[in-house]
């Protein structure tokens, strides 16, 4: 098993750290707004790592954090007249339930930071004792990035030196700061805000310090794997591993970020007016759409999604539930899956996540099955349906159950007899009952495979 790792910049071998489990803590969201489909693309990257280490028989443990407190959070607070903690929830459930509607499953922990506010204080005294960070009165605690200066800025390639360069230019620096790179751990109270007491007076956790605290209490030092976007490595995760390496933890061992996502060709975001909530995708296309469309795209790869990504998606997610219905009235033998192509969706996977080439195998494996269909040849459909059934469990793509409306026989037979008017060249009798079959909201594809149905 293979992958690239950011830190190093170069595909390594995966040797987790205990033999048989792997440890992964992938970045949730910030909890202030509905989520969105750069949201969406990183979870779905961790979401298929932690099924793909499973199916290998690994014993996984993902943790995926929520930040329930930030200045984003505390700004919508004070525009509705509201809480943090309501605006924490409202946006968490609404993540979750749509994480759930895009098949990704829950982590085996998802942490909120503000029950972890204790841990992050045992960080900041560890760094304060090691002269890694120092106070500021009536401002908070800083990270003093020049105590670590020979390796900060190794996850993003770049010196201490280099980044303290732009830093001037992408936030407005506190004059009383040592280094216009150090970053906040905690910071002190101003009125109206939530606050939590600590030794160097009231006050709330800076970003960073929140995953460093959870990710070591919950996997302990040196755990396997942790990412998120690409977004995040500067200044999000590199000020992560500055923190905890700074005080003698060991962070992740692993590092893999997923590519930003573009809309009609520019990067996703609200300046540019092509900010799309996952709602508005998911109520617009079918979430298994939405889910093979990304994995169509290498995670490390920048997705370009619109329209077109997603119709050839649902053209392609008919063709792969056209074989499921054809399969499922019929009785196939027992048989074991193909080990020819379980090996081919493998190699595809252990070459850093190729999704897809993993996705390729199975579309080939579902034409080779309608293939068998037609030729009557039910031991190899039932050998490749066994297949096609176990590999897209990994990837999350399991078919929904066979349409078994009190009308689907009736419309089997509808096109089965349509089909048949085709093949004699009665088309007069083929375009009658296709405007039938619209009629009763039944949507027809005359594919190589076949006639594909579904409802609309």
């Amino acid at each position: 098993m293979q992958y690239f790792d950011t830190l190093s910049n170069q595909i390594v071998e995966f040797v987790p750290r205990e033999p048989g489990k792997v440890s992964i803590y992938a970045c949730g969201p910030t909890v202030y707004d509905v989520p969105h489909l750069g949201h969406a693309r990183t979870q779905l990257t961790y979401d298929v790592i932690a099924r793909f280490f499973r199916w290998q028989g690994l014993e996984v443990t993902l943790v995926s954090n929520i930040t329930d407190i930030d200045d984003k959070i505390i700004a919508r607070a004070a525009a509705e007249n509201t809480t943090e903690e309501a605006i924490a929830t409202t946006y968490t459930e609404a993540y979750i339930e749509q994480m759930h509607r895009l098949g990704i499953a829950d982590p085996d922990h998802r942490p909120r930071a503000t029950e972890y506010v204790d841990q992050m204080l045992d960080v900041i005294t560890q760094l304060i004792d090691t002269d890694h960070a120092y106070v500021i009165d009536g401002s908070g605690v800083y990270f003093d990035v020049a105590s670590f200066e020979d390796d900060y800025g190794a996850l993003v390639h770049r010196s201490a030196e280099d980044l303290r360069e732009g830093a001037g230019q992408r936030v407005e620096v506190d004059e009383r700061k040592r280094d216009p790179l150090d970053f906040a751990l905690w910071k002190a109270a101003k009125p109206g805000e939530p606050t939590w007491e600590s030794p160097w007076g009231p006050g709330r956790p800076g970003w960073h310090i929140e995953c460093v605290a959870m990710a070591l209490d919950i996997l302990g030092d040196g755990f396997d794997l942790h990412g998120g976007g690409t977004d995040l490595m500067f200044p999000h995760h590199e000020n992560e591993r500055a923190e905890s390496e700074a005080c003698g933890h060991r962070f992740a061992r692993g590092w893999i970020h997923s590519a930003m996502l573009n809309i009609g060709g520019e990067k996703m975001s609200k300046s540019l007016n092509n900010f799309r909530t996952l709602g508005d995708v998911l109520d617009t296309w079918d979430p298994r759409a939405l889910r093979l469309a990304m994995l169509q795209t290498h995670y490390r790869r920048v997705m370009e999604l619109g329209d077109e990504a997603m119709q050839g998606a649902t053209a392609a997610l008919d063709r792969f539930d056209a074989f499921a219905r054809r399969v499922s009235v019929i009785d196939l033998p027992e048989a074991t899956t193909l080990p020819d192509e379980i090996a081919a969706f493998t190699a595809a996977m252990e070459n850093d996540f190729g999704t897809p080439a993993a996705v390729a195998t199975i579309f080939e494996l579902v034409r080779a099955g309608h293939t068998a269909l037609d030729a009557d040849d039910l031991a190899s459909a039932a050998a490749i349906g066994a297949t096609i059934d176990e590999l897209t469990a990994v990837l999350g793509l399991v078919p929904p159950a066979a349409d078994t409306g009190d009308d689907a026989a009736e419309i089997d037979d509808l096109v089965a007899q349509r089909q048949a008017a085709r093949d004699s060249k009665d088309f007069a009798e083929s375009d009658r009952i296709r405007d039938l079959l619209s009629e009763r909201g039944i949507e027809i594809e005359d594919s190589a495979a076949g006639p594909i149905w579904r409802r609309v």
